[in-house]
């Protein structure tokens, strides 16, 4: 099974709960990535591309397998680089 997967990714719990208010009051989660994910994926709105297991961190990996179409995450996610807000986008 594969996937498409975008994220946000910063250094602190914090500032993925500040863009998880916002992505949940109405702004548009590609935007915010390409503001403020530290990930190189920022410029093109967190978008990770069509993903299969194995290839990502294992914790983000279970999260984003478990997404419904559409779905973002209602929690950050921790992992050895930081928060993720994890959007399936396909």
């Amino acid at each position: 099974m594969k996937i498409r997967v975008s994220h946000i990714l910063v250094k602190h719990e914090y500032e993925a709960q500040d863009l998880l208010r916002a992505i949940n009051s109405g702004k548009e989660f590609a935007e915010l990535a390409k503001k403020f994910s530290t990930c190189p994926s920022a410029p093109s709105g967190g978008d990770l591309g069509i993903v299969g297991r194995g290839r990502l961190d294992e914790d983000f990996e279970d999260v984003a397998f478990a997404l419904k179409i559409g779905e973002i995450t209602s929690r950050p996610i921790r992992t050895r680089f930081g928060y993720h807000l994890i959007y399936r986008t396909e």
